[in-house]
C-alpha cells in the first residue's frame, strides 16, 4: 500500500513534513495547502450555481400542538411533549422541502461538516479498539489512521467555511443568536478535541507537542487539572469526554436550525417551516436576487 511515494505520503502519517519559510512566517506545506483549499472552496461555494431542484407544492399540515391542546396531563413528560410539539412539530423536525434560497452551495457545508464528523467518530472507534501498535505498524492501521486524519481535516475545513459563510450572512438574524453561539461553541470544542488527538498519536510529534504545551498550561493554571504529558488522560479526553460534549452541542445546533429555520439572504424575510404561510420569501428585491417568492425547493432531486 505504501510502495508509491504519493500514496505513502497520504496513508503513512509518520514521514517528515515540509516547511515554507517566508521572513517571520513558518508554516508547514500541509497547513499551507489546507488554507489555500479552504479559500478556494469558499470562493467556489459563493460563485458556482447550485443544482436545479424541482419546485413542489406546499402541503398543509395540521398543527399537532393545537390538536393536543386538550391534553392536560401533568408531569415533566407531558410538559416536555407539549413543548416539543410546540417548537418542533414533525414537519419542522423532518421537513421534506426547503425554501428556494437554500439552493446554494453555501448551505451545503453544514451537512458536509456533520458527515465528516460521523466518519471521524467511526474511524476513531476502530483506532481506539485496535490500539497504537496496530495503527503505527499495520498497513490497514495506516489506512484507518489516515482515514481518521483526513475526515478530521475535512470536518475542520468544512466547519471553517461554514462559519465564514454564516458570518458574512449575519446568521444571528431572526432570533438565531443561540444557533450562532452553539455553532461557535462547537468550533471551540473541536479545537480541544483536535489538540487531544495530537497528544494521542504516540509518536515523536505528540511527545514534542506535550512537552511544549505543558508549560503554557502550567502558567495558566490549567496544569492542575490537565497534564498534557499524561497519555491516558489525553486519550480518555479525546475518545470519551470531549466527543460526548461535541456531539451534544452539534445536536443542539441542528435542533436550533430546525426551530428557527436556515438563515435567509440579507434583505429577505422567510416564514418559518411548518406554518400555514408557507416558506415564502418576502423581499422587495427578490427579483433582483433571483429568489422564488411562492414556492419551496426540494433540494437534492
Amino acid at each position: 500500500m505504501n510502495g508509491h511515494p504519493v500514496v505513502g505520503a497520504i496513508v503513512n502519517l509518520n514521514h517528515p513534513d515540509y516547511y515554507i519559510h517566508w521572513g517571520f512566517i513558518l508554516i508547514s506545506m500541509a497547513n499551507f495547502l489546507v488554507i489555500v483549499i479552504l479559500i478556494v472552496l469558499f470562493a467556489l461555494a459563493i460563485s458556482i450555481p447550485f443544482l436545479k431542484g424541482k419546485p413542489v407544492k406546499r402541503r398543509k399540515y395540521q398543527s399537532i400542538a393545537s390538536a393536543g391542546s386538550d391534553d392536560e396531563s401533568e408531569g415533566w413528560t407531558a410538559h416536555g411533549r407539549r413543548l416539543g410539539l410546540k417548537y418542533l412539530p414533525p414537519d419542522k423536525l423532518l421537513p421534506d422541502g426547503q425554501p428556494s434560497y437554500v439552493a446554494s452551495w453555501v448551505y451545503v457545508f453544514g451537512v458536509l461538516t456533520i458527515g465528516a464528523l460521523i466518519m471521524a467518530i467511526l474511524s476513531g472507534m476502530v483506532l481506539a479498539i485496535e490500539g497504537p501498535t496496530w495503527w503505527h505498524l499495520s498497513d490497514i492501521g495506516h489506512f484507518v489512521n489516515s482515514l481518521h486524519l483526513w475526515s478530521v481535516e475535512l470536518f475542520m475545513g468544512f466547519m471553517t467555511v461554514h462559519l465564514w459563510a454564516k458570518f458574512w450572512m449575519a446568521a444571528w438574524r431572526g432570533k438565531r443568536w443561540l444557533t450562532w453561539m452553539t455553532g461557535m461553541l462547537a468550533f471551540l470544542v473541536s479545537i480541544v478535541e483536535a489538540f487531544t488527538g495530537y497528544l494521542s498519536q504516540t509518536n515523536f510529534d505528540s511527545q514534542w507537542i506535550a512537552f511544549e504545551s505543558k508549560d503554557a498550561f502550567n502558567s495558566g493554571g490549567i496544569g492542575a487539572f490537565f497534564n498534557a504529558m499524561n497519555f491516558g488522560q489525553a486519550l480518555m479526553l479525546h475518545i470519551v469526554l470531549v466527543p460526548i460534549i461535541l456531539v451534544l452541542i452539534v445536536g443542539i445546533h441542528v435542533l436550533m436550525v430546525r426551530i428557527r429555520g436556515v438563515v435567509p439572504p440579507i434583505g429577505a424575510e422567510p416564514a418559518h417551516l411548518g406554518e400555514d404561510s408557507g416558506d415564502a420569501v418576502i423581499a422587495s428585491g427578490a427579483q433582483e436576487t433571483g429568489i422564488q417568492e411562492t414556492s419551496t425547493l426540494e433540494v437534492g432531486q
